[in-house]
């Protein structure tokens, strides 16, 4: 109990009637107002406080209800056939506090309709043969694990050509839309925006997965974490970020606990992550997530080289000055 509390009760000297700090509180419902000093410790916390917990869902076991999903519900019944991934904290249908992730089917001579949105996306591709997005008048083809960006307000549409489903997993900062409530979206006239092919390797918006496993393989070490970034070396969006990391069999990453939550996918390999000293296994196709302020640390099982594919919250708590990592300390912000 609180300071506040432990007087409950005052003689009113005018009324010459009893008054009580419970009293007051009960009265106060009518006034639209809260006493500061019972929320403190809620709002003003020793930690960070996320809702969300640690958890991996594991491909194997999602795909076949996801293609399930293909033969039931057509693309024009469901916009964007996706699976979301749900945090078991159920809180918010997210993956984390602050950001979603998603598996998406599309089947052979498909279209998920264009449309546009001011939620940001970035998809990495799973599986899959002759799928193509379209973004704003540039269709794009599609290669497993390449990251493709669907930057805020601009058209897009997805396709497949060929047999076999596509798979791709999503990453959009949807979760922030609870605090700000600017998100919409709209629909394009017709199923497709008019588009023209373009060369891959040459959009600003696809990170052929070519390039960034040559970056890790380049790189000295037995872990290394490359980000995605722009020709000009900017994060490849405000809010959202990403990385790729190569973990060589038989070792582990550093031991991390930082303010920016996180969903990592495996590309190839097996291994697993200690997560707040909790064991979580995970294979190639899999993807898991780590809330905010959870110490973490991956390793291989010893078989394989491991390459992870990460997207997390980091430009936005860097640019809001709230990104913090344990054991470094931050630069006074008085002056600013």
């Amino acid at each position: 109990m609180s300071t506040a509390q432990t007087k409950t009760s005052v003689t009113n000297g005018i009324k010459g009637t009893t008054d009580s700090a419970e009293q007051l509180i009960a009265e106060l419902d009518a006034t639209n107002t809260l006493p500061l000093w019972m929320q403190m410790t809620k709002l003003n916390p020793p930690s960070p406080n996320p809702t969300c917990i640690p958890y991996v869902w594991s491909y194997d076991y999602i795909k076949p209800y996801l293609l399930r999903a293909g033969d039931l519900i057509s693309e024009k019944q469901a916009e964007r056939r996706v699976l979301m991934l749900i945090n078991p904290a159920r809180e918010a249908p997210y993956t984390t506090d602050t950001v979603y992730a998603g598996l998406q089917l599309v089947m052979p001579n498909e279209t998920a309709p264009a449309h546009r949105h001011v939620a940001f996306a970035m998809r990495f591709i799973i599986e899959g043969q002759g799928g193509f997005t379209a973004v704003h008048g540039r269709r794009i083809a599609m290669q497993r694990g390449d990251v493709i960006l669907t930057p805020t307000w601009n058209y897009h549409d997805h396709g497949k050509d060929g047999s076999g489903p596509m798979i791709w997993l999503d990453g959009l900062d949807l979760p922030l839309f609870r605090h700000f409530p600017v998100h919409f979206v709209q629909h394009y006239t017709q199923a497709r925006y008019p588009a023209e092919d373009v060369d891959t390797s040459a959009s600003p918006i696809v990170f052929p997965w070519a390039k960034m496993q040559a970056q890790l393989d380049a790189a000295e070490g037995s872990w290394v974490s490359r980000p995605y970034k722009k020709a000009d070396g900017r994060d490849v969006s405000l809010t959202l970020g990403g990385s790729a990391e190569r973990l060589n069999k038989g070792t582990s990453s550093p031991s991390v606990r930082e303010t920016a939550s996180s969903v990592y996918h495996v590309i190839p390999g097996r291994g697993y992550s200690e997560i707040e000293g909790k064991k979580y296994e995970w294979k190639q196709g899999d993807t898991f997530c780590i809330p905010s302020w959870h110490k973490y640390q991956h390793f291989t099982d010893g078989s394989e080289t491991v390459y992870l594919y990460r997207f997390d919250d980091k430009p936005m708590l860097k640019s809001l000055r709230f990104y913090r990592v344990e054991g470094e300390d931050i630069e006074s912000l008085v002056s600013e």
